[in-house]
């Protein structure tokens, strides 16, 4: 599976708080500044380290939600759903501060920025990296750094140059990610919580070759972990890939990203420290965006995960693999400037049963990936047999009105969602159904 792998290894009150937030927003909007500058004021000196501190910003976003299951799961989970997992339970996803002095490839020449992130939500419990943060909590709400890179534009080879960001990055994998403004949806698909990695410490390269053409490169230490005893085996990973931009006149964008490296933990792996050494995790997405017109934008992604020993090891020595293959279809459609409708369609095949499950301890997702032993009843897993064909729908608007008062982004965000096993498993709702229905959303704002 993604990260893990590891099967081996009040609705009413929620309600009210989030229709609190939005309208204590709308009727009294906070008195924050978008994008605080923090020492604006030397933006005119003479001393160019002082004119370079001009341009470090702060910024702040909170994010609250609820997903509402009918059917009352038990233990109380949301199967197959990360960010909303507690079914009938508003959750603080996200509070978050962002420290940074960006880099403008655009500007040319030599150019020197960091970007250090804090968050404290319950989402945090799964962007935690193996001797960083990781099981230094035991709530659902946690605190993590979830960046803290340094970030250089070098004028190099080409007129675009070459990027790289080093430290605690955010994996570049995928369409959707950790921050809830760059997404259409509260939940998130199967291949973004299963098929894709979270984050890493390593670096990674972005060289503009031509202004059609980026090439991605990277190292790093593995998805979510560190060094020494904090590496679940003792490999490096890395990425390469390729972005084609501003094709179809400027309309259409597409992004490959590969990744191979082992992920499987020595202290977990039924062939110990060899096996997650040796056996390759290969990780492939592949998304273009295309921009019909002003109103209507068309998203698709297709990603295959092929892990060489994540089912474990045969009787000769050979490895036992285990795979998924997934596509995402999304549409955008702008009714106003303030509303836009949302769709999202997936089909996600785990062909062996060991990618989808869900967590219930508050640290069983990284117990799954550092190989510590779990309690019993910390991982729901999928239903056993050769594999199940998830198919997810996802509807949904987003209300995003511009609400000035130093307001960055303020947004509401009611969805629905319908997932489904196509193939006749019931991983659903404590495993009592072959589907499961789902209706919520999430409030955002931020300075």
């Amino acid at each position: 599976m993604k990260k893990r792998g590891m099967r081996t290894a009040g609705f009413r009150s929620g309600i009210g708080c989030i229709t609190a937030l939005a309208v204590g927003v709308l009727l009294d909007p906070p008195q924050a500044h978008a994008q605080v500058s923090v020492f604006k004021s030397m933006e005119k000196s003479d001393s160019t380290f002082a004119r370079w501190l001009s341009g470090i910003t702060l910024t702040g976003q909170v994010e609250g939600g609820i997903m509402a299951n009918p059917a009352r799961p038990q233990p109380g989970y949301n199967f197959g759903d990360f960010f909303a997992d507690h079914a009938n339970q508003v959750q603080l996803n996200q509070a978050e501060f962002t420290l940074q002095k960006a880099i403008d490839p655009s500007k040319g020449g030599y150019q020197v920025g960091f970007t250090l992130e804090g968050m404290y939500g319950s989402d945090a419990r799964y962007y935690q990296i193996l001797g960083v943060s990781a099981h230094e909590w035991n709530a659902r709400y946690q605190l993590i750094p979830a960046q803290a890179h340094a970030d250089v534009h070098l004028p190099w080879a080409t007129k675009g140059g070459l990027d790289m960001h080093a430290g605690i990055l955010q994996a570049p994998m995928g369409v959707e990610t950790l921050d809830p403004t760059t997404r259409p949806f509260y939940t998130i698909a199967y291949t973004s919580e299963y098929s894709v990695p979270f984050q890493h410490i390593g670096a990674m390269f972005n060289w503009h070759v031509t202004d059609m053409i980026d090439v991605t490169f990277g190292l790093d230490t593995g998805n979510q972990t560190s060094f020494g005893r904090s590496d679940n085996n003792n490999a490096p990973a890395g990425y390469f890939g390729i972005n084609l931009n501003n094709l179809a006149h400027g309309k259409l964008n597409i992004i490959e990203l590969s990744r191979v490296g082992p992920e499987n933990s020595r202290y977990s792996s039924a062939g110990g420290a060899y096996e997650a050494n040796h056996a390759e995790r290969f990780w492939n997405d592949i998304n273009a965006v295309y921009a019909v017109n002003d109103r209507l934008t068309l998203t698709a992604e297709f990603n295959y995960i092929h892990d060489q020993g994540l089912n474990g090891i045969r009787a000769n020595g050979n490895f036992k693999a285990a795979d998924a293959e997934s596509f995402v279809s999304f549409l955008s459609y702008k009714i106003n400037k303030v509303l836009t409708f949302n769709y999202r369609g997936e089909i996600y095949r785990d062909n062996n049963n060991l990618m989808v499950a869900t967590f219930i301890g508050n640290n069983a997702y990284m117990d799954g990936i550092s190989g510590r032993a779990s309690r019993g009843d910390a991982l729901m897993p999928a239903p056993g047999g050769h594999g199940t064909t998830y198919g997810e729908m996802t509807l949904g608007v987003t209300y995003k009105p511009d609400l000035g008062h130093h307001v960055r982004v303020f947004m509401l965000r009611p969805e629905v969602r319908f997932d489904r096993s196509l193939n006749g498993t019931t991983p659903f709702n404590g495993g009592r159904n072959n589907g499961m229905f789902t209706f919520g959303g999430d409030a955002v704002i931020g300075f």
